[in-house]
C-alpha cells in the first residue's frame, strides 16, 4: 500500500454485500467512505461498526446515477479522509421482469445503477491513483453476468458490461500500479435478493453444489483481498463466489 493511510470508497455499503465490504476493508486498516443513497439509518450505523474496529470512517451520501453528487462525495471523502485509493463499485440495482414486456424506465435505472454508475465512479477516481501510481478498483457483478438468467435480462447484461468493462480498464492502467477486478457473486442473501420468489430460491439452491446460499461477509472477504497490496499481480481478474453455481 502507499505510505500515507489508505482511503476506500465504497458505494452503495449502507447494507449487504457493501456494508460487509466496507467493515472488512475496516478490519484490515482501510479508513472508510461508506457511500448511501437513501438509508442514512444503515450508513452511520455500518461507520459506528467499522470506528468500532478502530478505522476512521464517515457516511458520505451519493447517487451514483448523478455525476454532481458523485463529485460532492469524494470531495467529502477527500477532505475528511484523503484520496480514495480504494474503490469498490457496489451499488446496484435489479427488478426483474420478462423482456417482451419490460419497462425501459425500469432498463434505464438498472443500466444507469449498475454499469454507467460504476464506470462514472471509476473516472472520478483514477487522477488521484494514476498520479500515486498506486490504486485499486473492485467491481461487484454478478454470476448472472456469466450464466444468464430467466427475467433478468436488464440485470445480466448491465453485470456483463461491469465485466467488460473491467478487464478494459485493467488493459489500460495496469502498467501504473492500479489493478482493476470484478468479482461474481452467486446468491446471496440480502435486502436486495429478499424479494426473490421462494420457488427461484430453491432453484437456486438445488443448483448450487454446496447446498446453502452465500453471505455477505464472503463476498466481502474477497473483495478486501483484491484491495491490498498482496493481491497486486491480480488484474483484470473475475473472481466468481457463488459455491459453485456457474461451475
Amino acid at each position: 500500500m502507499p505510505e500515507e493511510r489508505t482511503v476506500a470508497l465504497v458505494t452503495g455499503a449502507a447494507k449487504g454485500i457493501g456494508r460487509a465490504s466496507a467493515l472488512a476493508l475496516a478490519r484490515a486498516g482501510f479508513a472508510v467512505s461508506v457511500g448511501y443513497r437513501s438509508d442514512a439509518d444503515g450508513a452511520e450505523e455500518a461507520v459506528a461498526k467499522a470506528r468500532a474496529e478502530g478505522a476512521e470512517a464517515i457516511p458520505v451520501p451519493m447517487d451514483v446515477r448523478d455525476e454532481a453528487s458523485i463529485e460532492d462525495a469524494f470531495g467529502r471523502t477527500e477532505a475528511e479522509l484523503g484520496p480514495v485509493r480504494v474503490l469498490v463499485n457496489n451499488a446496484g440495482f435489479t427488478k426483474d421482469g420478462l423482456a417482451i414486456r419490460y419497462p425501459m424506465p425500469t432498463w434505464d435505472a438498472t443500466l444507469s445503477t449498475n454499469l454507467t454508475g460504476a464506470f462514472l465512479c471509476v473516472r472520478r477516481a483514477l487522477p488521484a491513483m494514476l498520479k500515486a501510481r498506486w490504486g485499486r478498483i473492485v467491481n461487484v457483478a454478478s454470476v448472472a453476468a456469466l450464466m444468464g438468467n430467466p427475467g433478468q435480462a436488464a440485470y445480466a447484461a448491465s453485470k456483463a458490461g461491469m465485466v467488460g468493462m473491467t478487464k478494459s480498464l485493467a488493459r489500460e492502467v495496469g502498467g501504473r500500479g492500479i489493478t482493476v477486478n470484478a468479482v461474481c457473486p452467486g446468491f446471496v442473501e440480502t435486502a436486495m435478493t429478499s424479494g426473490t420468489p421462494e420457488d427461484l430460491k430453491r432453484r437456486y439452491l438445488e443448483m448450487t453444489p454446496m447446498r446453502r446460499f452465500g453471505t455477505p461477509e464472503e463476498i466481502a472477504a474477497v473483495i478486501a483481498f483484491l484491495a491490498r497490496s498482496e493481491a497486486s499481480y491480480v488484474n483484470g481478474a473475475v473472481i466468481v463466489v457463488d459455491g459453485g453455481l456457474s461451475a
